[in-house]
């Protein structure tokens, strides 16, 4: 396993930032650079007794922090913001690709990091809130963790597309839920179960969505979703180009530029002024 590159605490605080909502992003960098910057052109208050030195330094000391601060950390505030909201729009694009697709085996085709971001955003919109583990935590190999009220649920993901996902994995799961204390589970594999592993699920308040399962289940958060629906586009095609009712001939499209119909489109024959045939429109 590769050693974690280590990142910097700026660094850091990027990446937590990025996991709020875009928007709440935007909100902190305003607020972050209006507190700073009144504490930045605050006056430092005067020293005129020995025990005031102190509180002077302390003002000296924040004040300057705030001087550097208030552009700083509404940056910082702003570049995760913009993380955030292509992350989120990527992951929707998976989301409605995969319930676009006809077939569940459309998501055999994703990257393990991508099938584990789509099942995510599902659940969130059947309305859990998620939290990522990436898999490789403390806690049995759990990918994400959701709560609805005060139940806590684990889902461990396994886009295995050759192989059925057997009894082991529903068992592990079973063993972290109980140590934990999670009101249920779900494996969410592309694939397929064995029979072992619906049978000991049975029961057990652990949930199995298939390939098959979870196709259905991404399509019905879609529907149930209108923002997330796709947009028809119009038919913008020009209007088919009528023949002249008195010759016969092509028509073009003119505009009234006198009279009372001054600015009014209407359909003009080719051959005007030889002849005055119109169409209106």
């Amino acid at each position: 396993m590769p050693r974690r590159r280590k990142t910097s605490p700026l660094e850091d605080l990027v990446s937590l930032l990025a996991l709020l909502p875009w928007w709440l992003s935007l909100v902190l960098a305003g607020v972050s650079y209006v507190v700073l910057h009144t504490i930045a052109i605050s006056k430092a208050p005067v020293a005129t007794r020995p025990d005031q030195v102190g509180q002077a330094m302390s003002h000296a000391v924040f004040a300057a922090a705030a001087i550097f601060g208030q552009y700083i950390l509404p940056l910082l505030c702003l570049l995760a913001a913009g993380i955030s909201f292509f992350r989120r729009k990527h992951r929707t694009e998976l989301v409605r690709d995969a319930a676009a697709s006809g077939a569940a085996d459309a998501l055999d085709h994703m990257t393990w990091q991508d099938f584990e971001r789509v099942v995510a955003e599902t659940f969130k919109m059947e309305g859990y809130r998620v939290m990522e583990n990436g898999g490789g935590g403390p806690d049995g190999g759990v990918d994400l963790v959701l709560r609805k009220g005060t139940e806590k649920f684990f889902v461990q993901c396994k886009q295995w597309k050759a192989f059925k996902v057997g009894v082991d994995v529903v068992r592990e799961l079973y063993g972290v839920m109980a140590a934990k204390g999670a009101a249920g589970g779900f494996v969410v594999t592309s694939g397929t179960f064995t029979a072992e592993a619906m049978a000991f699920a049975q029961g057990r308040n652990i949930k199995l969505l298939d390939g098959k399962k979870l196709h259905a289940m991404i399509q019905r958060a879609i529907k149930e979703n209108p923002a997330l629906t796709p947009v028809p586009i119009p038919d913008l095609k020009a209007p088919e180009t009528p023949s002249c009712p008195q010759c016969g001939s092509a028509m073009v499209l003119r505009t009234a530029k006198k009279g009372a119909h001054a600015g009014t489109s209407f359909w003009g024959c080719k051959r005007y002024p030889g002849c005055k045939g119109i169409v209106n429109i």
